[in-house]
């Protein structure tokens, strides 16, 4: 196990800095997500830490070791990518075997040691399968136990799940956070899905454009986003955001008026979850239902409101009051409301 560090990197593909100054680190045994956007710099700062992309400027750490200008093969880190890169000729024993086999360890100690690598990953059954008799999530696990054989200082993860359907990708993410719970090898992975990061995650770090918008545990960038910009990205369905003017307790927008836990005042970007914004069938209320789509015990409800479309997530025990075309009051769940300054985006300080 081992603390990384990014101390000030900065990564330049010829006028464009992709990678901004940044400042990370990753606490030992610690499972770290980074989250963002397409083309926000996310797979550019693993790539940097594998030694597969150079630093424009700043330094990387491994431990106590500065490796910035290393070859990838002394980094002692090892990469998961997407594509799994399996070697179709080869076997499961032989595919975990390979990295030992390639620093000339020899064959039987080497193939001793992948059977004993694919114990917990449950491919014992497989060992003398090729990869094209395999399924997805069968590939990745032998593509993870190909990793773990080097008993490496840090796993670095490049999208390894979006390859798999949703099942697959459910039943495997659980798979590996299990295995990197038991070897306790501290982890960084990448993936643009939101979801996944929350789900897997230690710290979630959420990329913009090169720089951090916002790190730290999951549940608190996903109960207390410092802009709008990570209020929008973190969350499914995505926060609701209003522009209005905040007055006596009382957000107005467009006609709409909604009651919030702040006495401040001024101009305004209000953001509510959908799971926060309850509603009222009432005959002429604020917004008007426009579409429900039910999944199993809940159901995401779209609204109309004074020309603004909004989302709220209910039960689906309360459709028998509403249906598309019913007219519905909006009142925000205790706690409900986010406040952001509109001229700058980030969270403003309720009082």
């Amino acid at each position: 196990m081992a603390i990384v560090r990014f101390a000030g990197v900065t990564k330049t593909f010829g006028t464009t800095q992709v990678v901004k100054n940044l400042e990370l680190e990753l606490p030992e045994g610690s499972f770290t997500v980074l989250v963002g956007p397409s083309g926000c710099g996310k797979t550019t700062c693993l790539r940097m830490l594998a030694g597969l992309e150079s630093v424009s400027s700043g330094e990387i750490y491994i431990g106590d070791r500065r490796v910035t200008h290393l070859d990838p093969r002394e980094r002692n880190a090892a990469m998961v990518f997407q594509n799994y890169a399996l070697y179709p000729h080869l076997n499961v024993r032989e595919n975990i075997a390979f990295p030992l086999r390639a620093t000339k360890v020899p064959r039987a100690k080497a193939l001793r040691r992948a059977e004993e690598v694919a114990g917990p990953l449950g491919l014992h059954g497989l060992l003398d399968r090729k990869p094209k008799e395999l399924s997805g999530g069968q590939q990745q696990r032998v593509a993870i136990g190909r990793a773990i054989i080097r008993e490496p200082a840090v796993f670095l993860f490049d999208e390894p799940l979006s390859n798999l359907d949703a099942k697959l990708r459910v039943e495997t993410r659980t798979e590996l956070l299990q295995i990197q719970r038991q070897l306790g090898i501290t982890s960084l992975y990448v993936t643009h899905d939101q979801e996944e990061a929350m789900t897997l995650s230690d710290r979630m770090v959420v990329m913009e454009d090169g720089r951090i918008a916002q790190a730290g545990p999951p549940n608190e960038v996903y109960t207390k986003p410092v802009n709008t910009f990570v209020a929008a990205f973190v969350g499914s369905p995505k926060m609701n955001l209003l522009e209005g003017t905040l007055a006596a307790g009382t957000f107005h927008s467009r006609g709409l008026r909604l009651q919030v836990d702040d006495e401040g005042e001024g101009e305004v970007t209000l953001g509510v979850r959908p799971d926060d914004l309850m509603l009222s069938p009432a005959a002429n209320g604020q917004a008007k239902v426009t579409l429900i789509e039910l999944l199993g015990p809940r159901a995401i409800i779209t609204l109309e409101a004074q020309g603004v479309h909004l989302t709220s997530v209910v039960n689906a025990s309360e459709l028998v009051s509403i249906s598309v075309g019913s007219c519905v009051d909006l009142v925000i769940r205790n706690g409900g409301a986010h406040l952001f300054e509109t001229a700058t985006g980030d969270r403003r300080e309720q009082g």
